[in-house]
């Protein structure tokens, strides 16, 4: 595995471990509040009596900034240099979280006033703030350490992300359904206090990144003219790749509370369906701490399918243990995550493999999911987040694989593709609106089918070694 182009070279510290929790601590909040958007949605969208369309305008808002910030920050390192290679990465982590905390704050006036317009312009600053804490936590954590251990940190840093995103619907919905809801349950001051206490949350591990002594990485100016990183074809197709999964992935998560809302599915309150929306992003976590271990060739075959059965089986349990549902309601879900470890083996640590693997099973259950009901339409949506696990990561490897000097502008590029966050989510309101919100999904099943496309074509022309130059990013 080789370090960070540029970069300089680094002893393998001990003195990295605080820096490197207190920076998990940040994916873990990051991810947090983005799942708090699927939340929102029919929140706001029972608030302000809005079609699925105009609901859909959440995630356009919030991902959209992904792309606005990213390209803003292409731009002023093209003509201008790195930015944070100037002010640093601890500097750049801590702007990043004053505005998202600013981002949050925002929800008081938009509640106060009940104003869908600020709910949006608060959604927007907050992407801002995220898609600077993308571009440099991502990378500080990859350097944070041996360069052949960057993988196994980031992955971790993706768990908790992914526990985030977890644990994200119980609380949220809780404190917004629940907790700070009328007793008429439309009231836009249900989402007031919690932003608050998110934006204090930000603000206080602003001041702990701030307290704690982080290690000082540079690196090397390169010149670089035009954009020698679109000459290579993988990571165009790469690009594409990134912004399909991003918005199958946030598009289904949005449309899942409303979804399980439908009488001839389940017919569930919101109250009820916030849990089960935390079964399909555990999922996602389940996925990236398996395939952490699959990926792991330093365990033989026999200890590797041991410690991914044990993993599954733990967090599976984690899950049970923050949801309010019982063994009984949730049991069809280990069928999925059976399936979920076939797919790991079958794919026998290859990327490019897997990712074809798992791009066709969410077809599947995807397609399942539109042309059936009631329990079975449930649980093949929910546990397509099983199998999204791994394709940031792979696709995003696989696209930067063999870059040399343009990874970091390809990577930036990349970045720019979670566009497909804003975009997909609003895409799927408008279908939903005409042909109904089950045979929506059919877009989600397209995404899915250029992801698997992909993933036959790196098979066929892009060789990997198992191992990654660097991995950014990520929902």
């Amino acid at each position: 595995m080789s370090a960070l182009p540029g970069t300089v070279n680094k002893p393998n510290n001990s003195g990295f471990i605080v820096p490197l929790y207190t920076l998990i601590s940040l994916f873990f909040m990051w991810g947090f509040i983005t799942c708090m958007n699927d939340i929102l949605i029919p929140h706001l969208k029972g608030l302000f009596q809005l079609s699925y369309l105009e609901s859909m305008l959440v995630q356009f808002c919030f991902f959209g900034a992904y792309f606005t910030g990213s390209l803003i920050y292409f731009l002023i390192s093209y003509y201008k240099g790195d930015p944070v290679n100037k002010i640093g990465y601890k500097n750049g982590i801590i702007i990043g979280l004053v505005i998202s905390s600013l981002g949050c704050c925002l929800f008081y006036p938009a509640a106060t006033l009940s104003q869908y317009w600020i709910f949006l312009a608060a959604l927007f600053i907050l992407g801002l703030g995220f898609t600077l804490l993308q571009i440099t936590a991502n990378v500080y954590v990859s350097l944070l350490g041996p360069a052949e251990g960057a993988s196994s940190r980031l992955n971790l840093a993706q768990a908790f992300n992914s526990f985030g995103t977890t644990i994200a619907p119980i609380v949220g919905g809780f404190l917004i359904f629940e907790k700070f809801a009328t007793e008429e349950h439309l009231s836009a001051q249900a989402s007031r206090i919690p932003y608050i206490i998110f934006a204090v949350i930000f603000l206080l591990v602003g001041i702990l990144i701030y307290k704690v002594k982080l290690p000082v990485f540079r690196a090397e100016a390169i010149e670089r003219k035009g954009l020698g990183a679109l000459a290579f074809p993988h990571l165009k197709l790469g690009i594409l790749g990134i912004f399909c999964y991003v918005g199958a992935e946030v598009a289904i998560g949005s449309f899942i509370i409303n979804f399980l809302e439908q009488e001839h599915i389940m017919g569930l309150t919101e109250a009820v369906s916030k849990n089960y929306l935390a079964i399909y992003w555990g999922g996602a976590m389940i996925g990236r701490f398996l395939g952490a271990i699959s990926l792991n060739h330093k365990l033989s075959g026999t200890k590797k399918m041991a410690w991914m059965v044990f993993t599954a089986a733990a967090v599976f349990l984690l899950i049970l243990s923050i949801v309010n549902l019982s063994f009984d309601q949730v049991k069809y879900f280990l069928l999925f995550i059976l399936l979920n470890l076939a797919g790991f083996l079958t794919g026998r640590s290859n990327p490019a493999r897997t990712l074809l693997l798992f791009a066709c099973m969410n077809i599947l259950l995807v397609i399942t999911g539109i042309f059936s009901s009631g329990p079975v339409a449930m649980w093949v949506i929910l546990s397509v987040g099983l199998f999204n696990s791994i394709m940031w990561s792979n696709i995003f490897t696989l696209a930067i694989t063999g870059l040399g000097k343009h990874t970091n502008q390809g990577s930036s590029l990349l970045i720019m593709a979670i566009l497909g966050g804003a975009l997909i989510p609003l895409l799927q309101g408008g279908l939903a609106d005409i042909i109904g919100i089950q045979y929506s999904f059919v877009l989600p099943v397209l995404c899915y089918g250029y992801v698997a496309f992909f993933g036959l074509y790196c098979m066929r022309k892009v060789k990997t070694t198992g191992e990654v130059t660097i991995v950014t990013g990520g929902h």
